[in-house]
């Protein structure tokens, strides 16, 4: 068999697998948000915390909830890796630098899970297990409470109300998240990943000598890494490290735990709006997208030039012999195209336009399907971007799901789309323009240009992966992508929430013959196109300048 075809069929299996998961999960979840019942676990956090999970809240109350959460767990996990070396389990290791453990405090709150370190030389069992895995949960149920409020948002009326910002919390960790990683992480363990708490022991010969590995509990964190579109590794290989992934068969599941919420969620948005045909417009915009990146992912790393690339099949530098050039496409692009981060393959070590297909999926704004609830709250937003140019090109004020989009709610959409670009581009221009910044390139040119340029847009868009040429571990960098991070995934739930409360207390709009149907494949293809044409060009002069001038000069 070969290799494309083999990555074809993986895709195909994958698909499928999808496909079945789809319906039970997009459901299930619904049905979680909307259930009046707490279960008696739930109600010992909420003491706990001293919420009351039953009153509503307007969005000024819930982006409260949301930030204060968020806050005193950036503090927390600060605070365990700053006091590593006197907590047991730290095999040792000593406390981590501030600038490094404010990157990582605020990398793993924001669901980016940006690594500067290396994984097993530095972090111990407490931190990764009860800091590192604990947000991996929490950060992801975030991302899924502000997106369901958005949802309320469109389904309610009459009212500011959009729910209860720490029910939805406690139920998406308790009743989707937990339940699916113990059943993920016992595949994981099967598949051979490993799941326990030894310490640091030699192994093998090396170069003349021994290496020293250090066991964990890697089954259970891996299985949430992707799950919750996290993407921190318990190693410095990620996902190309045997013990997080052994097998090929392992390495389609952790791809497949990827995309399972984020397009889940879309079957959830449609049940809960009480239009199905909604939910499968924005699943099938999603997957166009996903599946035109996949075939020009794989298009671009088995276009071989050269003898050396005819010898070995592909663009073989990089990737895992394991996995081979197919599944590491399919990685590469479902780890960018959500908010996860994960890799497989060294990134930096893709074509230049394939470098490019990885940068352009986290500029879209990781919305195909994106990361758990920020993929299907960034695709709404710009659902509703498409629906206002639509408006004007008819001549229509424009309506969404049966509320009127005004002058407050583009605003609200315009100030969303507009962060991240913002903080990429500043950042990265800031670095190039000072001196010490570029001294981290490993590479001269469009390719260094490309390293930090990527570095901005992964941290910004809260996705986490890195061309791994850039030494990131400086106080700029741990200070500026830090910033970045926390920025991108803040601020624009700020505007989320707003956009929310504001389409909640509209009263519906009849449908009427000139109102535009937005659960047509029309619509869907316009929405494509919004997509692309915004991305194209707010970020074509830098991809110029990086990407495409190597792609072009190979």
């Amino acid at each position: 068999m070969s290799p494309v075809t083999a990555g074809v069929l993986q895709l195909l299996a994958l698909i499928a697998a999808l496909t079945l998961a789809y319906r039970p999960l997009g459901d299930h979840m619904a049905r979680v948000y909307s259930s009046e019942k707490h279960y008696r676990p739930e109600k010992w956090i909420y003491k706990a915390v001293g919420a009351n999970p039953s009153a509503e809240m307007r969005w000024p109350a819930y982006l409260r909830g949301v930030l204060a959460f968020s806050a005193v767990s950036v503090l927390f996990l600060y605070a365990l890796q700053r006091a590593q070396g006197i907590l047991p389990g730290s095999l040792g290791f000593s406390a981590i630098d501030p600038d490094q453990a404010f990157n990582t405090a605020a990398s793993f709150v924001a669901n980016t899970n940006w690594q500067s370190y290396y994984g097993e030389q530095a972090m111990g069992h407490v931190v990764q297990t009860g800091g590192l895995a604990v947000q991996n949960f929490v950060s992801a149920a975030v991302g899924m409470a502000v997106a369901v409020a958005l949802v309320r948002g469109f389904a309610r009326s009459r009212t500011g109300e959009l729910g209860n910002f720490w029910a939805d919390l406690v139920r998406g960790t308790v009743r989707i998240l937990l339940p699916l990683s113990v059943v993920g992480a016992l595949v994981l363990v099967a598949c051979g990943a490993i799941q326990n708490f030894a310490g640091i022991h030699e192994v093998g010969q090396f170069m003349g000598g021994t290496q020293q590995w250090n066991g964990g509990a890697v089954a259970s964190q891996e299985v949430i890494k992707e799950l919750g579109t996290n993407g921190g590794g318990y190693f410095n290989a990620n996902s190309a490290h045997p013990f997080e992934n052994p097998t090929p068969f392992s390495n389609l599941f952790e791809i497949f735990l990827i995309l399972l919420i984020p397009f889940a969620m879309t079957r959830t948005f449609g049940r809960m709006v009480g239009n199905l045909r909604q939910g499968y417009a924005i699943l099938a915009t999603m997957g166009v997208i996903w599946i035109g990146f996949t075939a020009l992912m794989m298009w671009t790393e088995f276009a071989h030039h050269g003898p050396a690339l005819q010898a070995a099949g592909g663009a073989m530098e990089g990737k895992e012999t394991r996995f081979g050039i197919g599944a590491s496409a399919i990685f590469s692009v479902a780890t960018t195209l959500t908010s996860t981060g994960a890799v497989n393959s060294f990134h930096s070590s893709y074509t230049g336009l394939g470098g490019g297909i990885q940068l352009l999926g986290m500029q879209l704004g990781e919305i195909a399907p994106g990361g758990v609830g920020s993929g299907l709250y960034g695709m709404l937003i710009m659902a509703i971007i498409a629906v206002f140019i639509a408006g004007l090109m008819v001549g229509r004020t424009p309506e969404y799901l049966g509320k009127k989009i005004s002058t407050r709610e583009i605003k609200l959409a315009a100030c969303y789309i507009l962060i991240t670009p913002a903080l990429v581009l500043c950042f990265t221009a800031a670095a190039m323009a000072l001196p010490t910044p570029g001294d981290s390139m490993a590479n001269p040119g469009a390719h260094g240009f490309s390293e930090i340029l990527y570095a901005y847009t992964s941290g910004a868009n809260n996705n986490g992966s890195a061309f791994a040429g850039l030494n990131a571990d400086t106080q700029w960098f741990n200070s500026t992508i830090g910033i970045a991070m926390l920025l991108g995934r803040f601020l624009p739930m700020v505007f989320v929430l707003a956009l929310a409360g504001s389409l909640a207390e509209q009263k519906p709009v009849p449908e009427t013959a000139g109102t535009l149907r937005t659960d047509k494949p029309l619509y869907a293809g316009l929405l494509v196109g919004t997509i692309l044409i915004i991305t194209g060009l707010t970020y074509f002069p830098a991809l110029a300048l990086g990407p495409l001038a190597e792609g072009l000069a190979s």
